[in-house]
């Protein structure tokens, strides 16, 4: 066996989906070499170059090696359900309905609010092994579910941990501008004002925010108080991105760009100026196919537009307790085509390359020299199959960094799988 350190390999017999240039990025009957957990060598296995024979070696046995998939927008930090409420909807109460009766977000806030960090922790693992499971390796986790300071905290502080204990980058977003607490009942201004003056600056401080975020909507916050938000973020630094358009149009989608916000999510209701304004910002659209299902929405995101305008479109489960209780970020990108009608390259691109687009990633996503090896071995025949079958699991293998994370059935010539 090769001295060489566990982040170096070698991976024979396989197809690549590289996604870099157009469609896929196929190449077939490819080899790929890592060293230091970067992608050193990648191509034809007949044109493999000698120096790397020596690196621990794995045989694909005819597999397809995409990059690790990245989950962009998920609430996978919070305690309880929303069970309840999804039968109410199913009974004819909308969405608005349950929020302005003191549901919706704010039941999420009560049991979040009265669990530990332990207890929080133990509740969201199981959701992301579950994307894990599915060949995830970067996540996206927000807060928003504490709405006080110590709360948000304890939101922040599990997702770190998370990221720790499974071994994946997970990237936090600040979303305390998510709904409004109840001890700032009728005053909005007022909590906006808390949360850009005390919780943001003091988050930051602890290195415990990476983006922020708002959900700008009729039931949550204005433009005027989601630009204070940003505004405070711009002078700690910190990149910005939105829940825009998903109920009505507000102009979300042009206030961030107005910021060059990394995304607008959700986008039902985005109108052409809010496409212009991402196109110019090069701010990306990420759908959240998960939501439109689980609200029975009928108002589909404008995706020919945003295709022709050449917005480039990541899709993500939005996995929470209310709307998408969703951790299959291959089901979401079924969805994506399904109910959206993206192809299967664009939806499998959305939940790669796009993704990392989103969270501001240039370092990941693509097979190609000098990227991170983060990839993702599957047992399937073509690409497309990713997007395709509902409720297969076809990961065979996947690495973090060039550490193997998680394998399946697939043969190693000199590493223990």
């Amino acid at each position: 066996m090769s001295d060489a350190p566990v982040r170096d390999g070698l991976l024979r017999n396989v197809h690549l989906a590289s996604f870099v240039g157009e469609g896929y990025g196929t190449v077939r009957n490819a080899a790929l070499a890592w060293r230091d957990g970067t992608i050193a060598w990648l191509g034809p296995e007949s044109d493999l170059p000698r120096e790397f024979n020596a690196l621990p070696t794995h045989d694909g046995t005819g597999g397809w090696l995409t990059p690790g998939l990245i989950d962009c927008h998920t609430h996978l930090v919070y305690a309880g359900n929303r069970a309840n409420e999804f039968e109410v909807r199913l009974n004819g109460a909308s969405y608005e309905d349950i929020a302005r009766a003191g549901g919706g977000i704010l039941s999420t806030v009560r049991a979040t609010r009265a669990a530990d960090e332990d207890a929080l922790l133990a509740a969201s693992l199981p959701r992301v092994d579950a994307l894990l499971a599915e060949g995830v390796t970067t996540l996206e986790i927000k807060s928003g579910y504490g709405l006080d300071l110590p709360s948000e905290r304890k939101m922040l502080r599990v997702a770190r941990r998370i990221g720790e204990l499974r071994g994946i980058t997970v990237r936090t977003t600040f979303l305390g501008a998510h709904a409004l607490p109840p001890e700032f009942t009728g005053e909005a201004d007022a909590y906006v004002d808390h949360l850009c003056t005390g919780m943001l600056p003091a988050l930051a401080s602890e290195g415990l925010v990476d983006a922020v975020d708002a959900f700008c909507e009729r039931i949550a916050f204005t433009p005027d108080q989601t630009a204070r938000v940003f505004n405070a973020a711009a002078k700690l630094g910190l990149p910005v991105k939105l829940h825009a358009e998903q109920l009505s149009d507000q102009g979300g989608a042009t206030l961030v760009a107005r910021y060059r916000g990394l995304s607008a999510d959700h986008l039902e209701w985005l109108s052409d100026d809010g496409i212009a304004a991402m196109k110019r910002a090069g701010t990306i659209a990420v759908l959240l196919p998960g939501a439109f299902y689980c609200l029975r929405e009928t108002r589909l995101p404008p995706i020919a537009a945003l295709r022709d305008a050449g917005v480039p479109m990541a899709v993500a489960t939005d996995a929470n307790p209310g709307t998408s209780p969703l951790t299959s970020l291959l089901l979401a990108a079924n969805m994506a085509c399904t109910l959206f009608r993206l192809t299967p390259q664009e939806a499998l691109a959305g939940i790669t390359r796009e993704a990392a687009r989103a969270m501001g990633l240039a370092d990941r996503s693509t097979l190609a020299i000098g990227q991170r090896a983060d990839f993702a071995l599957w047992r399937i025949g073509e690409p497309a199959e990713l997007a395709y079958a509902l409720g297969a699991q076809p990961l065979a293998a996947s690495w973090v960094a060039g550490r193997l994370r998680a394998s399946g059935t697939f043969n190693s010539d000199h590493a223990t799988v």
